[in-house]
This record gives structure tokens, C-alpha cells and sequence, in this order.
């Protein structure tokens, strides 16, 4: 049976042996190794996978050469041919000599994991309690988990080398900064055993193995030991949470230096954590390093981006926060981290005294004061007796105290007034003006929530609400806050939700008050032959946004807003035509939206419709729509114009490459002024240069040129002369097959040539390996004498068979002469001789029909020519 697989790799001496080989691909180089190493044998070895038979080299000029089986060799089923099937063999060897090198006991042994021989290499170190595990085979994690115990049961540690890129590096490398690596490179007849270390970006750098060194902790390189010296503390490992929490600093304890998650920029804190639906629980929380750490005195939530943080070594767990936001007085009352701090007992005020226990009281003219009384009185008090004044507050502390202050009110059911609040939070509150009074409840209920009370509707100023009140919910985005007819009774319905909220217990906040007018009723008019009724002329009221429609239809002066609207309407309409379906239906719609607020704020009649849609918007609403529209179409505009730019430049690659391919088929002459070239002298020319090389050519290799015939028919062609002349070798037999041996029609070919054909393949392949040392004879420079040939014409065995003369001569002319010299009986003669036995045996056509005569060369009469 012929091989035809590519077997690259070997073990020297027996099918036992651990002693691998590489074949060198390129002919040069096995020529050299033949010389250097004459008395090697190579087996196909059981610690491959193989099956124990012995193996022949193949030299190839035209293709990579390579090991084959013998043709009587039985049936191998080695799964792994190619250059890196004996890797763990040269990695076992590589350990050994590094072992003898370093003069460090150990054991070495190859691994079959299911799929070979060659799955992994384990390496015991006994003197230091250290393995190694070169891991050669794909693992899943779950596979290394189990190993590593069991590895690690005799062991103080285990080292992993892995040889190919997956999902157990990556873990590596994340939890100890690095991962050692393994790869063999071919050089000449072996693979040199390299050791790498991949670091966190990916890059590896290597190591030759004599080059490493063996230590109680392991197998270490330069640059393991680099890495050991730079690497950062392993990370570890992160678990999304869901649903948020709520936490509150706890200053009273200090994060351990020492904890796995501390990290350079961010800060490492105690705290107490409360996650959605858990209680309490004292944990480590983890904020970002570039702001300060937050005060202790709030709770705080997380939002959805919070993370667990654990460690697989017992370090415990963390919470890891990016974002987090301060939680209002009753919004953290509730979740049990904080209660509001108990409200300063005011002084007792003097009771009021009558003028008559006044009276009483003061001494009579006659009688005299002490002197120590009136001293006591008249003198002033010492400056060192008063108390020292406070440090003043900063602005972001006079609006938490503030906002506690209205919360207690609030907890009480009061409302209070400004000069309260600064005696109770800050004196130089009574100082502010209207508009710093403005700005500060402004911050204090920033930012407007439906969930939240405006806690400003808690100061009045007198009965009323305070007048700038509507100023406040102007600037907070309240719709409609202008009307100031409704403003007291929005202040109440206000208040009422502020007790609600911060009540013990809290209860249900009722809706907050609509400040939005309500249309007027008109009266419409039946007129007959009139037109359609006038539109409803409806004041809108005006706030900071939106400017409203005066009297009859005149428009009041925009706000620069509502300038800012017009002109960014006018910047979204010019570039329409330019976009693409879809963005330009959803710009018109911006679009129409926009300049139908713009048309009822021009006072503008409009159907019922529009204007409920239209009438709760301010001009700052649809300027934030129309800017998002605008930065989308220019994101679009900008994409279109990228990909017009690439498809320009790939029309111009495409048309120059055109431009070249044309004007390199005008240099090119013209197929008429070529002669053609006769496929058969081209295939001669290739064959006789393979020849003189000493070489074959695969069938697939041959030049034909566009000849639509196939290969058999040009070779039969080639040959069909050679078979007369005795001194003209079969160039056919330098053609192999794809997997090597003759190729598949070579008996059509020695038919052809009108030679002989062998029964066996064996006879065939004997035939075949004469005439490829006949054409490399004949065309080698110098020539070489040229064997004999060993099939003879089968018109010598036809004429041989016919006229048998009394000294056993056979004559091979048609007229039946005697011959002499080199005739049919001498190519008969040298066959047998070279045959040795004088059994080879060829198919002659009967001169009869029926079954073909049996004709052979060897002697002893008549018995031997039966097969």
C-alpha cells in the first residue's frame, strides 16, 4: 500500500524510542543530514501516536520532503503528522538537558489526555516540592481547576506553560500579571524548546530553554523577573450588582493598608452598605480618586453601575462605586442610615414686668446705691469673656443646613419666615437681598423632581407666599410660574406634600398643582353665509422661556432664547436635501414640532390640537430638541461625506489599476507574432530539467501550457517512442503521484511505449525505479553509463514465444532470422539477470481470443513461465 500522507516527524532506533526527529524539508538539507547521520532509522514511534513501523525518507526538490511508511507496512492510524506533533518529545528532552545542565534532580514524563501522547509534559521536582506542567492541549477551566489540585497535592506549587492562546491564559495573566508560554522552532533535524512570558498587553517575550533557570519557586526568565519586580497587585474579580444601594461613610474606621483592593487612585473606605431589599451590612467601598472623599454626615446612593469586587484568595469582598449621589434629609431618613440631628433649645424669653413691681423694685431717692452695684452695671463686659464667633459657612453647607432646617418644619406641619431661618441656620442670612435670596433657593431645590416638594412654599412672608416665589419656580422650570393669581394656592398644595413627605409616619404625596390657566369659554356664533368663527384669542402666560402672543395677534419681544430657537430652525432646515431618508423624516419632524411652538408663540391661530400639545413646552425645551437634531444630522452629514470620500478614492485605485492593465497589454506583442509552443517539447524541456537535477515532479506540477488535454495523454504522447530505442529512459517515470510511488496510469504508459507490463505492483515499482535511474543517467552532467532496462518490448516476448531455435535463442525479427548483438533475446537476458530470481512475469496478448498467454523471463524452462 502506497503512503500518501505527509509524516514529518520520527523517533530514532526502535518504535520505542523518546528520541525525536524532524526531517529537514528543503532536499539540501537532507542531503546533509544523510551524510551526517548514515545509520539512523526512523520509526513511526508509539510515544507519537504511531504505529510502530518503520519509516524511509522522501527526497522532494519540487515539494517539502518527508517521512513515509513502507509500502508492506500495515494500516497507521497517527493522528498528528505535521512539524509539531513530536513537540512534547523535543520539550521532555529540552527539560532533561536543562536538569543535567543545572545538576537538579527530577522526573519527566509525557501525558496522554484523551487525545495523544502529546497532550501535556509533567515535570517533579522533588528537592524543592515544585512541578512544572507544559500544557499542550486545549483546556477548559473547570479541567485546569481539577488538575491543579491534584498536582498541587505533593507539591508547595505549580508552575502551568501553555503553548497556544485561550481563555485560561487570559486568567492567568489577569490574576498574576503574567503567563509563562512554550513553542518549538524548527532548526534542521530538531525543534528548539522556547519559554515565553505574556504580559497584560498581550506581547510575549521568549526565552530559549537552556537560557532559563530552575528555582524553589519555579521556572524563571529575565523577563518573568522583570515582570515580578513592575507587575501591579493581581486584580480581582468583579460581579455587576443590580438594583443599586445606599451607604454612609464610617469615619470611626480605617480601611486595613493591606487589603487587596486598595489601589493607588482611589480611595478605600469603611462603610455601612444597604443594597435594594438587604439590610445593613459594614463593608469596604471603593470611590474614585480624583475627588474628595464625601462627608460623613449624608447617605449617598449608587446607582446601576455599582460592582462587587471579590478576591478568590479569602481577602473578602468590596464595593466598587463610580458615580454616587447625596440622598435628601428625607430620602436617607428612611433608609435607616441617618436621622435628622435634634433641632437647638432657643432661650427662654423674660418674662414682661408691670411698672408698678417696677416701681417696687428700683430703690427710693433717699436711698443710696452701692457703689459695687453701679460699677457692676456701668461697666462694660470683658472681651475675653464672650464666646468665640463661628467660622463662617460655605455656600454648599449654608444649603444643606438650610434645606434640614425646612425639613423639620416640615416634620412639624409649620411653615416659617425668613428671619427665622436666620436665626436658626445663619444670622447673615437676614442680610441677602431679594435676588441672593433668589439664587439660594434656587440651588436649595435644584434640580426640579416629581418625587420631591419644593420646599421653598415653606417660607412666607406674612400670610402670603414669598413675592418672588414665582421668580424661584421660573428659574426651577415650573410651567406657567408667571401667573401670579395662582401662585398662593400652588405654595399651598405645596406645603401639603412637604408634610406629607416628611412626616412621621410619611404618607403619599398629593399631585402638585397645575399653574397651567384654564381656556376661556367662546361663545361661538351662528352667522349665516360667514365664514368660519374667529379663533379664541387666549393670553398665554409668560415665564423665563416662553414669551406669549400680546393683544389682536401682536407678538411680545423674544427672550434670547426663543432668538436662539428661530436661528437654530433656520440652521436645521438648510441641510435637508443633503441627508438620507430616515434622518431627514425625523429632522422634519424636530422641525415641525419646533415651528409649531414658534407659530403659537407669535400668536398664531392654531387647531386645539397643536396648541394642547404645544402649550406645556418653553422655548428651552425645544431648543435642547432641535440642538440634538442638528449634532445627529451633522454626525450623519459627517458619515455620508467619510464613505463618498473612501468610495472617490476606490474608484481611483480602480481606475488606475485599469489605466496600468491597459497600458501593459499594448507593451505586451501580440499573440499572432508568438510561436506556439509544442506542449510536448515544452514537457520534455521540464522533464530533462528535473533529470539533470537528479529529482520527480509531481503530477500536478507539470507544464502543459493551455493545452485543454490532460497530463496522461501529453506523457503517453512523450513516451510513445522511447520504448524502441534501448538507450532512450522512460522521462514518464520521474512524474510521482500526489502521495508518492508511480502514477496511477503507468502501465497505459508502458503499453504505449510498447513495452512489457508487470502483473504486480511490486514488478511495477521495480520497473518505475530503473527508468527514473536511467533518465537521471542520461541527462545528468556528465552522463552516467545507463543501467539496463528491465521490461522488455513485448514484441520480443510475442516473436520470443513463437520461434524458440535449438540453442534456446530466441529470434525477435518479423521474419523469423536469427539475431545477433543486442536483440529481443538480449533485453530478455538482461532483465532475467537483473531480476535476479526470474520471476518476474508479463501479460502478453494471446494470438487466439480468450484469456491472454503468460509469458516470462526467467529460466528453467516452460514451468517458470507460468505465473
Amino acid at each position: 500500500m502506497l503512503d500518501h500522507r505527509l509524516v514529518q516527524t520520527a523517533v530514532i532506533g526502535n518504535k520505542n524510542s523518546d528520541h525525536p526527529v524532524i526531517l529537514p524539508m528543503d532536499a539540501w538539507e537532507l542531503d546533509r543530514w544523510r551524510k551526517a547521520h548514515p545509520s539512523y532509522s526512523y520509526w513511526c514511534g508509539l510515544q507519537l501516536g504511531g504505529c510502530g513501523g518503520e519509516l524511509s525518507d522522501r527526497r522532494y526538490t519540487t515539494k517539502v520532503c518527508h517521512f513515509a511508511h513502507h509500502a508492506t507496512a500495515p494500516v497507521c492510524h497517527r493522528k498528528n503528522n505535521g512539524e509539531s506533533s513530536a513537540d512534547h518529545l523535543f520539550i521532555k528532552r529540552g527539560v532533561q538537558r536543562l536538569l543535567g545542565k543545572r545538576k537538579t534532580k527530577g522526573r519527566v514524563e509525557t501525558r496522554d489526555l484523551g487525545s495523544g501522547p502529546g497532550d501535556a509534559v509533567d515535570v517533579h521536582l522533588p528537592g524543592s516540592r515544585r512541578r512544572l506542567r507544559f500544557q499542550l492541549s486545549a483546556l477548559d477551566y473547570r479541567t485546569w481547576r481539577r488538575t491543579d489540585d491534584e498536582l498541587a497535592a505533593d507539591a508547595d506549587g505549580v508552575d502551568w506553560i501553555f503553548s497556544s492562546e485561550g481563555p485560561i491564559v487570559q486568567q492567568f495573566v489577569g490574576r498574576h500579571g503574567y503567563c509563562l508560554r512554550v513553542r518549538c522552532e524548527t532548526v534542521g533535524g530538531e525543534r528548539r524548546v522556547h519559554i515565553g512570558a505574556e504580559a497584560r498587553d498581550r506581547t510575549v517575550s521568549w526565552t530559549l530553554l537552556d537560557e532559563c533557570v530552575l528555582t524553589p519557586s519555579g521556572i524563571t526568565t529575565p523577563d518573568t523577573e522583570r515582570i515580578h519586580l513592575t507587575r501591579p497587585r493581581p486584580r480581582p474579580t468583579v460581579f455587576p450588582l443590580q438594583g443599586g444601594l445606599v451607604f454612609a461613610l464610617a469615619p470611626e474606621v480605617d480601611a486595613p493598608a493591606d487589603s487587596p483592593f486598595a489601589v493607588e487612585d482611589r480611595h478605600l473606605l469603611v462603610a455601612d452598605v444597604k443594597p435594594v431589599d438587604s439590610p445593613i451590612v459594614r463593608a469596604l467601598v471603593s470611590l474614585p480618586g480624583d475627588t474628595d472623599v464625601p462627608p460623613a454626615e449624608h447617605v449617598y446612593r449608587v446607582g446601576d453601575g455599582a460592582r462587587l469586587l471579590i478576591t478568590e484568595s479569602g481577602g473578602g469582598w468590596a464595593v466598587e462605586a463610580n458615580r454616587y449621589t447625596r440622598l435628601n434629609a428625607h430620602e436617607a431618613q428612611r433608609t435607616g442610615l441617618w436621622i435628622p440631628p435634634a433641632a437647638p433649645e432657643a432661650p427662654p424669653a423674660p418674662e414682661p414686668v408691670s411698672r408698678t413691681a417696677q416701681a417696687q423694685a428700683s430703690p427710693t431717692p433717699t436711698t443710696p446705691v452701692p457703689a459695687t452695684t453701679r460699677t457692676a452695671v456701668t461697666e462694660p463686659p470683658s472681651p475675653h469673656d464672650a464666646p468665640p464667633a463661628p467660622a463662617p459657612m460655605t455656600r454648599s453647607e449654608l444649603v444643606t443646613a438650610l434645606r434640614d432646617a425646612l425639613a423639620n418644619h416640615a416634620r412639624l406641619h409649620t411653615t416659617t419666615t425668613w428671619e427665622t431661618l436666620a436665626r436658626t441656620v445663619d444670622p447673615e442670612l437676614a442680610k441677602y437681598s431679594h435676588t441672593d435670596r433668589r439664587h439660594l433657593l434656587v440651588e436649595l431645590d435644584s434640580p426640579l423632581r416629581d418625587h420631591a416638594p419644593v420646599l421653598s412654599a415653606l417660607i412666607r412672608e406674612g400670610d402670603a407666599p414669598l413675592p418672588y416665589l414665582a421668580d424661584v419656580l421660573s428659574r426651577l422650570g415650573v410651567a406657567y410660574a408667571g401667573t401670579a393669581s395662582r401662585i398662593k394656592r400652588w405654595a399651598t398644595v405645596e406645603a401639603e406634600r412637604a408634610f406629607a413627605a416628611y412626616g412621621t409616619p410619611p404618607r403619599t404625596m398629593p399631585p402638585r398643582f397645575s399653574l397651567k390657566p384654564e381656556q376661556p369659554l367662546v361663545r361661538q356664533f351662528a352667522r349665516k353665509n360667514a365664514g368660519p368663527p374667529p379663533a379664541a384669542k387666549v393670553r398665554r402666560p409668560a415665564d423665563r422661556h416662553v414669551n406669549t402672543a400680546g393683544p389682536m395677534g401682536r407678538a411680545v419681544a423674544d427672550t434670547s432664547m426663543v432668538k436662539r430657537l428661530r436661528s437654530l430652525v433656520r440652521e436645521l432646515t438648510e441641510p435637508l436635501r443633503l441627508l438620507d431618508k430616515p434622518t431627514r423624516k425625523r429632522a422634519r419632524k424636530t422641525l415641525s414640532e419646533a415651528q409649531t411652538w414658534l407659530a403659537h408663540h407669535d400668536g398664531v391661530p392654531l387647531p386645539a390640537a397643536q396648541r394642547a400639545k404645544v402649550a406645556d413646552r418653553s422655548s428651552g425645551y425645544y431648543v435642547r430638541l432641535v440642538e440634538d437634531e442638528l449634532k445627529a444630522v451633522n454626525d450623519s452629514l459627517k458619515a455620508t461625506n467619510q464613505r463618498a470620500d473612501k468610495e472617490a478614492k476606490r474608484q481611483a485605485r480602480l481606475e488606475a489599476a485599469e489605466s496600468r492593465a491597459r497600458s501593459a497589454r499594448s507593451r505586451e506583442p501580440s499573440r499572432r507574432s508568438t510561436p506556439a509552443v509544442d506542449p510536448v517539447d515544452r514537457l520534455r524541456r521540464q522533464l530533462v530539467g528535473v533529470a539533470s537535477q537528479g529529482g520527480t515532479i509531481v503530477l500536478g506540477d507539470l507544464d502543459t501550457g493551455q493545452s485543454e488535454l490532460g497530463s496522461r495523454h501529453w506523457l503517453l504522447t512523450l513516451d510513445r517512442r522511447a520504448g524502441a530505442d534501448a538507450d532512450t529512459p522512460l522521462l514518464s517515470a520521474l512524474v510521482t503521484a500526489p502521495g508518492g510511488g508511480p502514477v496511477a496510469f503507468f502501465r497505459d504508459i508502458l503499453t504505449a511505449a510498447g513495452l512489457a507490463v508487470p502483473q504486480t505492483d511490486k514488478a511495477l515499482l521495480t520497473i518505475w525505479k530503473r527508468e527514473q535511474e536511467r533518465a537521471h543517467a542520461a541527462h545528468v552532467r556528465p552522463p552516467r553509463p545507463l543501467p539496463p532496462r528491465l521490461v522488455p518490448r513485448v514484441a520480443a516476448l510475442e516473436d520470443g514465444a513463437r520461434h524458440q531455435d535449438l540453442s534456446g535463442r530466441s529470434c525477435a525479427e518479423p521474419d523469423g532470422e536469427r539475431c545477433g548483438g543486442r536483440g529481443a533475446e538480449a533485453d530478455v537476458m538482461a532483465f532475467a539477470g537483473a531480476g535476479g530470481d526470474g520471476s518476474m512475469h508479463f501479460l502478453v496478448p494471446g494470438r487466439k481470443e480468450g484469456r491472454p498467454e503468460i509469458a516470462g523471463n526467467g529460466q528453467g524452462g516452460p514451468d517458470h513461465m507460468l505465473s
